[in-house]
Formats: C-alpha cells, sequence, structure tokens
C-alpha cells in the first residue's frame, strides 16, 4: 500500500509516531498512526508486533494494521501501523478535566480496561506498562489498551535485572524479584485510578529525587500508594484489592471486574458488529449492493488491513440506520414470514 508520513503525534525511546496519510490510490481511506524507528533500534517495536499477532482481537486493545520497511534519509526504517485514536490517551483527557475525572467516568474506563487486561492475561501475556499515556481514547467513546512494546509472556524469567515500565507505576515484586507477571498489570492500574483522581502520581515523588529511593519505598516495607479520600468506600476498597504487596493475593482483572465498584449499569455498547446501509430495494444478486462495511468496531478512524499480514485494503466503519427488514431478521426473535409484497422472485441457476 502506498502511504504518506504525516505530522509528528508523539515520540519515546521507541522512536516516532506520526500520522499516516493513504496515498493517491487510496484517497477516501482514513487516518491512521505510524510508529517508526531506525531498523536497528526496532526491537521493541518487533516485539510489539509479534505480541499483537499472538492476541489477536479484542474491542478493548488497539488494533495493528500491519508493518513494512521504507527507506528514509538512507537510513532502513521499520514502520508499523495501528489504529489513530482521535482523542488522545486518558493522560490527556485528565489535564482536559483539569487534573480529575469523575468516579462515573472512572468507573466507566476501568472496566473497559480490565476486559483488555483480562483477554491479555487469558492470552498468557502481561503488558507490563500500564498507565494513562498507554490507554487511547476514540470518537466513539472506546476505551483502549495501547503500546505493547514491553509485554511480555507471562512466567517468561528476564535475563537480566531491568526497570520494565514506568518506575512510579511498577510492582513490588518487580522491584525485589525481577518478577513481570500478570500482577503487575493490576498494581500499575491501582496506580493509574489513583492519577485519574488526582491528576498526579500515586507515589509522592518530587522531581530530582533518588529513583533508587523510590523503588526502595515500592519494594521493602509495609507503604503503599496513597488512596484519595474523596473516593468512595467501593472505590477505596477496589484500590485495596489492586494494592496487595503479595502478588498471589492480588486480586485478577476477572476478579476485579465483579468488584461492587464495577457493579451497576452496564455502558451500551459502542461496538456493535455490523452496520448496513438503508436500501431502496432488495439486491437481486451480490453485485446490486451499495458500499456497505462489516466491523466489529465503530471507531471513525477504523480500518481493517489484510495483505499477507502485511498492509492492504481498508474499510471506513458508518454508524447509517438499517433498514427494518434487515433489522428484524438481526434481532434475536424469530423473523416473521407473513409479509412478501416486498419479495422477488429469484430463479436458481444450476
Amino acid at each position: 500500500m502506498e502511504w504518506v508520513r504525516g505530522d509528528r503525534i508523539g515520540c519515546g525511546s521507541f522512536g516516532t509516531v506520526n500520522l499516516v496519510a493513504p496515498g493517491k490510490y487510496f484517497p477516501k481511506y482514513p487516518l491512521m498512526a505510524v510508529k517508526s524507528c531506525a531498523t536497528i533500534d526496532s526491537v521493541s517495536l518487533k516485539n510489539e508486533k509479534e505480541v499483537f499477532d499472538q492476541l489477536g482481537f479484542c474491542p478493548q486493545i488497539i488494533r495493528c494494521f500491519g508493518d513494512d520497511y521504507t527507506v528514509e534519509n538512507g537510513e532502513k526504517v521499520y514502520n508499523l501501523f495501528l489504529e489513530y485514536a482521535q482523542k488522545g490517551s486518558l493522560a490527556d483527557q485528565v489535564k482536559r478535566n483539569g487534573g480529575n475525572l469523575t468516579e462515573p467516568d472512572v468507573r466507566r474506563y476501568v472496566r473497559s480496561i480490565l476486559r483488555g487486561l483480562s483477554f491479555v492475561h487469558a492470552k498468557g501475556f502481561a503488558h507490563c506498562d500500564i498507565k494513562l499515556q498507554n490507554i487511547l481514547l476514540f470518537g466513539n467513546g472506546d476505551v483502549k489498551i495501547a503500546d505493547f512494546g514491553l509485554a511480555k509472556r507471562r512466567g517468561e524469567k528476564q535475563g537480566r535485572m531491568e526497570i520494565r515500565g514506568t518506575p512510579l507505576n511498577i510492582a513490588p515484586e518487580s522491584v525485589n524479584g525481577n518478577d513481570y507477571d500478570s500482577a503487575v498489570d493490576i498494581w500499575a492500574l491501582g496506580c493509574a485510578i489513583v492519577e485519574m483522581f488526582t491528576g498526579k502520581p500515586a507515589w509522592n515523588f518530587k522531581p530530582g529525587t533518588n529513583l533508587a529511593a523510590l523503588l526502595i519505598r515500592i519494594g521493602v516495607g509495609d507503604e503503599l500508594p496513597g488512596i484519595p479520600q474523596e473516593l468512595s468506600e467501593e472505590g477505596k476498597d477496589f484500590l485495596g484489592k489492586c494494592f496487595v504487596k503479595d502478588p498471589d493475593n492480588r486480586w485478577t482483572a476477572e476478579m476485579l471486574l465483579h468488584h461492587p465498584l464495577m457493579a451497576g449499569e452496564e455502558e451500551e455498547s459502542t461496538s456493535p458488529n455490523c452496520y448496513f446501509d438503508e436500501l431502496s430495494e432488495s439486491p437481486r444478486c451480490h453485485f446490486d449492493f451499495p458500499d456497505w462495511v462489516s466491523t466489529q468496531s465503530t471507531a471513525s478512524s477504523q480500518s481493517i488491513f489484510q495483505e499477507n499480514s502485511r498492509i492492504g485494503y481498508s474499510f471506513s466503519s458508518h454508524s447509517l440506520s438499517t433498514s427494518d427488514r434487515i433489522r428484524e431478521l438481526a434481532c434475536d426473535e424469530a423473523p416473521s414470514w407473513l409479509v412478501s409484497e416486498s419479495w422477488i422472485t429469484v430463479r436458481k441457476v444450476v
């Protein structure tokens, strides 16, 4: 696929993130984001691609559309194509709301994050870098986990002592035993929740403070991250289940989904299975169908790419009204075949 590198929208230790504008052969397709770095420095990005390939599709996880290589300014570059999140990250959302979110909003976001983590953990992986900057928001309200560059298979031992992820969100067992299993994501989620409520890290850590001192506080003794007093009792109890020093006694994502804080009316699904354009008449063959899309998400920048697991075609998602007849056929109730005036007799070709 021909594509054009657009404006830079982010950067990190792995490289840069840019918008992607499709080339002249695909002028109508939506924007994506592309993570890029020099091929010699692409270990993290290639690990992210491998993890995406093994995870498969989940509505609460950012979608990967493939990868490719380019040569830019004489240097070979590795590119990873991902969904573009129009509303940025949860960190941006907290700033837009003056430094804190309401408990109902936090509950809604956390429910989606837990569903994503439950899926990731069930697949045998730990994300290892859960933080507000890695939770992305979409125009239709979807919340998705991103940045799997540090993800690893659960139980896979580290070759050497290293800080994997964000120090302020690191779990005690990672400090003490270089252990990065699924439980580290729950501890980090607790830190992220505190930041959603307060706009500040869960640990009181002033810029310039020695990092080793912070790690000692996290790994040694009984000190725990501060829990905001303005939380409901259910919210405080929820964080208490995340901030358990012993990872074996820390609640799992699946357990937390059944915590009272997550109870109550479920949010309406923003990702129905498919959409159909209104049809003025029944099509007589498959060539009579207008342009329409069947997809598993409603994000306005959704795309589907397929070309030998590389870059291929994409299709925009549309949220259009469905015909009454198709709605009847798509519902759980048995269809009524009593009305037949609009049916067209077709001939079976043998």
